[in-house]
């Protein structure tokens, strides 16, 4: 097998030549076509004549070759578009993934045959095109309208999820930033070696097979002295200049003033966004009227030209475009306008890149312009006015938090579902609802909604039969159709009854927002805990993205009082399902205390310092961070640790006395660098453990000795301990043994691998001081009893999921058992080369691997 392998690299030298050549003219690619089918044809014939060990063997290196070859035919594919003339696609649409509301920030996505586009990536935006199926699988460019969180706090996951998708190349259109914002990120997500990243300046245009998109940019104008912030020359239609405008450099250079360029915010990005034109379709029975020599090669040549516009003599009969095709359809445009605030009002009103899009306009009249624009603004008489200024064939979509829709219907579906069993421990979910009224406006709009479509071509038009309704009545008559459900929460009730006659204590309160691992899905989302020590007190232990939106889904309109109680955070390791979520915590946390008019205080950072890395790159070149922290290092509150430094002892203290904490103790723990796990003690004397992400850990058994409540990573099921062993995490069994070895009075699994989508897998060990987590659970210490009692309903209500995972558990161990039975030789043969291919087929369903 090592001499086939070797064999095989200047076959892959080739194919690497191959793809080179196929830009060159069609008899050279025609003879590419031959050369790659002999290619392949010399591999299955090498391949057939292995005997059973090298079969064996080759499924190891499966798919690695399936990558490989799967990312070649992507390349190839979009290098033959490419090479086709350039007359449009036939289908586009743009459809809204974030409504712009407060859980979900603005997010559109662009469909074409040929192509797919995201304009803005907020938090929880590749979860809803999870839940909903807009595939990423060929999503090679985004674009955005600001670099502030609420427009890229997701970018970094998408990133990731670009990558392990097999995307080869992404590029980001937007402010100047985004560039240290990839290298920031770079600091907690690893080297991106598998897919690259570039970024395209503000002022160049980008054109492809779909469309020509033009970037405006739009500067605030200072509230002191009525000027533009930064300066800037003025620019013609994008249309009759390919090139948009450039900053004008000579004002303002200075290295001082560049610096504050890098991390103002006074810039937003504005898009134009032009099909191409279509060309008309042939009439085959005008053309036969006529009498054009259909089904014969001369009819090709007369297509083309007739189609392109030209007039054709056939037997001294002069043809006309018209008398045989369908009209051109010259292209409709759409425009993407984000105007955060008032200082860009008159940026946005008197651009005249977008006034030519207007009524009296040198362009074409716009087909639909997208608002992202707060109430307030489009409440102005100045924004209105130009609003009104387009025609009245210009549809308008708006986006801001005054609009009402459901975002994550499964999730919704999930916990209507679970409330039957326990309406306590499974509360319904909540919306917020904006009180600010409607801004009353004089042209065509549309508030967007999850989902809604605006159809670009063949036909332009709203679609709304992808809107998906939260219809509880409908989740509760499934679940009630399940065999054996309701039985079981019958039986539930009753015995939770008889057990919960004494009402137990309102604090301390554990709510599970994130018990997912990796990345978030559309039933799980990642990692984050929220406890409520005391009805004025709460620590967030790990803080996902995501994490903002859970708690707005789970608090409703209440949601700021919650934010302004939390003074702690814990963050347990650098990966970025357990801290991406943490800026828009704390950027939402200062607008909570601002409108319940409470004085800021930072919050207590628990975290390994590497964290200060990531903030200090985003508070330097992005927007300002750090003042809403006070770091505490984990190693810090480590047993042996160094004695802290004055400021940090000073911090740590202050924790202590604001949580009435008689003690917070950290230790590291089995999974990657700088990973850690924590306990606290309260004075009334109760103690919490959490063990982050790891592999069993006796220094977690000590540092939560006795623990009123332990939380444990439970990431894979009984059976894959050499699978936990490689990913450094623990299976169910073995979070129950540390649980049983601490003397924990309760254990809740969490941070289920998201292949136990709705529920893992339940171990023999179970026993009734165990519990499992669910997203938007909330649980007392008084809740222990009843927990165990919930599983049988549980059971019921997942019986079908609960039957696949065991019937895949058994086809693992059948074909475990037949490889084990395999002659020794094969092993033998296995050289370090297959051990190394045999790992990367492992990842398939692997946690993705970040260095911190």
């Amino acid at each position: 097998m090592n001499t086939i392998h070797v064999k095989l690299r200047p076959l892959t030298l080739l194919l690497v030549r191959g793809r080179a050549l196929s830009a060159a003219p069609q008899a050279a690619t025609r003879w590419d076509s031959r050369f790659y089918r002999t290619v392949f044809q010399f591999c299955r014939t090498m391949a057939s004549s292995n005997n059973s060990s090298s079969t064996q063997t080759s499924r190891l290196l499966a798919p690695h070759k399936a990558k490989q070859r799967d990312l070649l035919r992507k390349v190839k594919a979009k290098e033959n578009r490419n090479r086709r003339d350039v007359h449009g696609p036939s289908t586009v649409y743009l459809q809204v993934v974030g409504a712009g509301s407060r859980d979900n920030g603005p997010s559109l996505y662009v469909f074409s045959e040929y192509n797919r586009y995201l304009f803005n990536c907020g938090e929880g935006t590749q979860r809803l095109m999870q839940e909903h199926k807009l595939k990423a699988a060929r999503l090679d460019n985004i674009f955005l309208t600001r670099l502030s969180w609420q427009n890229v706090g997701g970018l970094s996951g998408m990133i990731l999820t670009l990558r392990d998708t097999g995307v080869p190349e992404c590029v980001l259109s937007g402010p100047p930033q985004l560039e240290n914002f990839l290298n920031a990120i770079q600091s907690f997500s690893g080297p991106l070696h598998d897919i690259k990243l570039l970024v395209r300046p503000y002022t160049e245009t980008y054109t492809d097979e779909t469309m020509t998109v033009y970037q405006v940019p739009i500067f605030a104008q200072s509230e002191s002295d009525g000027r533009k912030l930064p300066c800037h020359s003025g620019g013609r239609s994008p249309s009759r200049s390919p090139a948009s405008p450039k900053r004008d450099d000579t004002c303002g250079g200075s290295p001082g003033e560049k610096q504050q360029a890098r991390q103002d915010t006074s810039l937003v990005i504005s898009f134009i966004c032009k099909l191409h034109p279509k060309k008309g379709s042939f009439l085959v029975e005008q053309a036969m009227k006529l009498g054009l020599p259909l089904g014969t090669a001369a009819i090709g040549p007369l297509i083309t030209a007739l189609k392109n516009g030209k007039t054709v003599t056939y037997e001294g009969k002069e043809i006309r475009p018209e008398q045989v095709c369908t009209p051109t359809d010259p292209g409709p445009v759409f425009i993407i306008v984000e105007c955060p605030s008032e200082e860009f009002i008159e940026g946005v009103c008197s651009n005249q890149q977008l006034k030519g899009y207007q009524t009296g306009g040198t362009e074409d009249a716009a087909a639909l312009v997208v608002h992202i624009t707060p109430e307030s603004i489009l409440k102005t008489d100045e924004y209105k006015e130009w609003m009104e200024r387009f025609p009245s064939t210009t549809e308008h979509l708006i986006l801001n938090e005054n609009v009402c829709t459901y975002h994550n219907i499964r999730s919704h579906k999930i916990q209507t579902q679970l409330n039957m069993i326990h309406g306590e421990i499974f509360p319904i979910l909540r919306s917020s609802e904006t009180k600010e009224p409607q801004a009353t406006l004089h042209v065509p709009n549309v508030r967007a909604e999850c989902l809604l479509k605006f159809q670009l071509r063949p036909l332009m038009e709203w679609q709304r039969d992808a809107i998906l309704s939260c219809n509880t009545e409908k989740f509760v008559k499934e679940a009630s159709e399940v065999p054996n459900f309701l039985e079981e929460v019958g039986k539930c009730k009753q015995i939770c009854s008889t057990d919960n006659a004494e009402p137990s204590e309102k604090y301390p309160e554990v709510v599970f927002l994130g018990t997912g691992s990796a990345l978030p899905m559309k039933i799980r989302n990642v990692s984050g805990t929220l406890v409520n020590i005391s009805s004025s007190q709460s620590m967030m232990l790990d803080c996902g993205e995501g994490t903002f939106s859970q708690l707005c889904r789970h608090y409703g309109d209440s949601v700021d009082e919650t934010l302004s109680k939390i003074s702690t955070v814990f963050i347990s390791h650098m990966h970025a399902d357990h801290h991406t979520g943490l800026l828009q915590l704390l950027y939402q946390r200062e607008r909570a205390l601002t409108t319940l008019g409470k004085a800021f205080i930072p919050v207590y950072l628990v975290a390994p310092n590497q964290i200060m890395f990531w903030l200090g790159q985003y508070h330097q070149n992005c927007q300002k961070i750090l003042h809403h922290i006070n770091l505490i290092p984990n190693i810090s509150l480590c047993e042996g640790a160094q004695m802290p430094q004055q400021r940090e002892k000073s911090f740590i203290n202050a924790l202590l006395k604001k949580n009435d904490l008689e003690k917070f103790q950290t230790c590291a723990v089995h999974h990657c660098k700088n990973a850690f796990a924590c306990s606290f003690t309260h004075k009334s004397g109760w103690k919490l453990a959490f063990s982050g992400d790891t592999m069993p850990c006796n220094a977690l058994v000590q540092i939560g000795k006795n623990a009123t409540l332990l939380i444990h990573e439970a990431t894979l099921e009984d059976g894959l301990e050499k699978e936990a062993l490689e990913k450094r995490h623990s299976t169910t069994s073995q979070a129950i043994g540390i649980g049983m070895k601490m003397k924990a009075e309760f254990i809740m699994l969490n941070h289920f691998s998201q292949r136990y989508a709705k529920i893992p897998l339940f171990s023999q060990d179970f026993s009734d001081r165990v519990g499992i987590s669910f997203d938007h659970m909330r649980i007392r210490f008084g809740d222990f009893k009843i927990l165990p009692q919930l599983v049988p309903a549980l059971q019921a209500l997942f019986a079908v999921d609960i039957g696949e995972m065991e019937e895949r558990r058994e086809k693992r161990e059948l074909k475990h058992l037949r490889g084990s039975c395999h002659d020794w030789t094969i092993e033998q043969m296995t050289d370090r080369g297959d051990k190394r291919h045999q790992e990367e087929a492992d990842k398939v369903d692997t946690k993705r691997l970040k260095s911190s």
